[in-house]
């Protein structure tokens, strides 16, 4: 076992154990996605049945921004969004805080390193932003949500992926025995098991829908829109900077 992968080990939590909250969430995630990252596109693809591909295409084309606009791509991991905003004729800044993702990324696009709490991004500097399954693993979504308003320029447009549970109790029945036993097993098999068992988990992060909502709006969004995917196994938020 690697030092990163006993290191995440030691602070993710048991399945008994709460969630972590605060700074020994950032470490946890930042710990567990420094040691994932070598396999994380791999398991993406295989866990979605490359679903995650067209969810990011659904996000890109919702931003109806003009070809070479300048995107902030947050929580960028390996530059899935990146490499798709370049396809749809997008420049992008790729953001994330774990090193590990960053040295493995597959984009030509700029990398940063940095905390989507405070980001190196001028102000009004960006024509409009993505996320991508990474709104539950931020410590603070309000200063999250602040801070996409401070660096996106008036008219610009912003599209947050992430994962969710359906409304259909049926289909939530199913999505909770997928993502809370199948997923992990396949995140065990091929790359880190107390990591995959602690994505599920995770959803608990995520504030109700209407409190998402409006808290972009309270700092400075309009037209917040939320769209299920594929009956609620994602969720696409979008919003235009006013």
């Amino acid at each position: 076992m690697s030092f990163y992968a006993e290191k995440v080990n030691a602070q993710l939590p048991s399945l008994d154990e709460p969630l972590p909250q605060g700074e020994a969430k950032g470490e946890a995630v930042q710990a567990m996605f420094d040691t994932i990252a070598p396999r994380y596109d791999l398991v993406n693809r295989i866990m979605t049945f490359r679903l995650d591909v067209r969810w990011r295409r659904i996000a890109i084309e919702s931003l109806d921004l003009p070809k070479g606009a300048v995107l902030l791509d947050l929580a960028t991991g390996t530059g899935d969004f990146c490499r798709e905003l370049a396809e749809h004729g997008y420049r992008s800044i790729g953001a994330d805080f774990s090193f590990g993702m960053l040295a493995a990324a597959r984009t030509t696009e700029p990398l940063v390193q940095g905390d989507g709490m405070g980001l190196p991004i001028a102000s009004s500097s960006v024509d409009g932003a993505t996320c991508g399954f990474a709104l539950r693993n931020f410590i603070d979504l309000d200063e999250v949500f602040a801070e996409l308003a401070r660096i996106v320029r008036p008219g610009g447009r912003i599209a947050l992926l992430d994962a969710s549970e359906p409304d259909n109790k049926l289909m939530r029945l199913g999505h909770g025995l997928y993502f809370g036993k199948v997923v992990p097993f396949i995140g065990g098999l091929l790359s880190n098991k107390e990591a995959y068992g602690y994505l599920p988990r995770s959803l608990a992060y995520l504030p109700p829908r209407d409190e998402l909502l409006a808290s972009l709006r309270s700092v400075g969004f309009e037209n917040v829109e939320h769209k299920q995917l594929t009956v609620g196994a994602a969720q696409l938020i979008t919003a235009t900077r006013s």
